[in-house]
């Protein structure tokens, strides 16, 4: 029993003294923020918002009804519901103290997600054209439908889709949670601020990092773990809303483990970037990009034994 009472007085001191320290004015202390964006709330969202852009792939199995029609109106108006309470939430958060009152917050949140909706059918359009780009792009990819219910390439792309029309509307902190759960679920990080044209093909896609300012224009393949990314960021938030990160033109296909830097870095249309290249410099159109006579070492019984692997005179040795 002594002992009990012991460890009971232990613990409450430590509660105290972890309590005091939240006291102490740290931006991690959130005990004063009544009312924020639920991460869990926004994964809910992005699952839903699956519902109204792949009907009938991923329904709420809690609803049944004889009419598509209505059951589409009830995901929908749900769905709007939810959406402007987290980015009313957002801009209570985000938004400059003073700036606006609870009703003004309200009334914009309206504004937004009104805005955001009214872009579903041209969302929708453009992952169409990045379900074909996969479909055409993957001999292994028996059916289109696999390719919505199985392929992370497409998940990732599609959270993307829905995640940049929100950042384009300047909604805070709600794009980059419903990017940061596509990153989380298959590995692949875009970030919403990103410029994606049409018909975007990820293969595999583990590893994958698409920086903020990188532009992308259409008909793009790119492998798993390519990097698309900023020379350097080490000058922190100075480096804000600066062009960092490569502009890939039309009809570019990046190969597994490439490195592409820098904000002024182009890559011309037509182009193929080889598999564990490090580009740091703009390359022109029509140019085939690759390791230069990289050398494979294996032993058999003792004796060493090499080959040279030549990629071939056609192509642009970046390295």
């Amino acid at each position: 029993m002594a002992m009990n009472q012991n460890r009971e007085k232990e613990i409450s001191e430590i509660v105290r003294n972890i309590y005091k320290d939240m006291e102490g004015g740290k931006t991690i202390d959130g005990l004063t923020v009544a009312n924020s964006p639920d991460k869990d709330e926004v994964r809910e969202l992005v699952n839903a918002l699956f519902r109204i852009v792949f009907p009938g792939y991923f329904r709420d199995r809690s609803v049944s009804t004889y009419s598509p029609e209505y059951t589409l109106a009830v995901t929908i108006e749900d769905c709007f519901c939810r959406l402007h309470k987290q980015v009313t939430l957002a801009l209570t958060l985000f938004v400059k103290k003073g700036t606006m009152d609870d009703e003004s917050r309200e009334e914009e949140g309206y504004r937004l997600c009104k805005r955001f909706f009214e872009r579903i059918p041209a969302v929708r359009e453009l992952i169409e054209s990045d379900l074909i780009a996969a479909f055409d792009g993957d001999p292994a990819a028996a059916c289109m439908e696999e390719i919505i219910l199985a392929y992370p390439g497409l998940m990732a792309i599609t959270v993307y889709r829905i995640a940049h029309e929100l950042h384009k509307l300047h909604v805070p902190v709600l794009p980059r949670l419903m990017t940061e759960y596509a990153h989380s679920e298959t590995g692949i990080d875009i970030h919403p601020g990103a410029e994606i044209g049409r018909h975007f093909f990820i293969d595999h896609g583990t590893g994958i990092v698409v920086g903020e300012t990188s532009i992308i224009g259409n008909n793009v393949k790119i492998y798993q773990g390519v990097t698309i990314g900023a020379l350097s960021t080490r000058g922190g938030q100075k480096l804000s809303g600066k062009k960092r990160h490569p502009t890939i033109c039309d009809n570019v296909t990046i190969y597994a483990n490439a490195s592409i830097l820098g904000g002024e870095t182009v890559i011309g249309e037509n182009t193929v970037i080889g598999g564990n290249t490090f580009i740091t410099r703009s390359i022109d159109a029509n140019t085939r990009v690759s390791m230069k006579n990289l050398e494979m070492e294996y032993r058999t019984a003792g004796e060493r034994h090499a080959e040279e692997i030549s990629q071939g005179n056609e192509w642009y040795y970046i390295i």
